[in-house]
């Protein structure tokens, strides 16, 4: 009884198609995408961060003042949440879904 062994890539080639695909993503997506939707990706992100440390400090360090730490990180996901929903409004492409919307956000 054989069992046939799936065919996978070399690591080198593997990596180089992975290198490849984050390129062209990253050409499309500064290319297509308009400044002001860029702007707004880039406070998701600090937003994000932002969570992740305040939630690191208080599994690594301590969780002495709890409801600060439930309030920041509440804030925290809640400007995310609605930022992600502004991103979603002003996304080109987006504007059949949001018609009673105007376009003055």
């Amino acid at each position: 009884m054989s069992t046939k062994q799936p065919q996978t890539q070399p690591p080198a080639q593997s990596s180089a198609a992975l290198q490849s695909s984050f390129q062209t993503l990253l050409d499309n997506y500064q290319t297509t995408i308009p400044a002001r939707v860029k702007l707004i990706d880039t406070f998701l992100l600090f937003i994000f961060i932002s969570g992740v440390l305040q939630f690191a400090y208080r599994v690594l360090v301590t969780s002495y003042p709890f409801y600060a730490f439930a309030g920041g990180f509440g804030s925290t996901v809640g400007q995310f949440v609605l930022l992600a929903g502004l991103r979603a409004q002003v996304a080109p492409g987006r504007d059949g879904e949001f018609k009673e919307v105007s376009q003055e956000r």
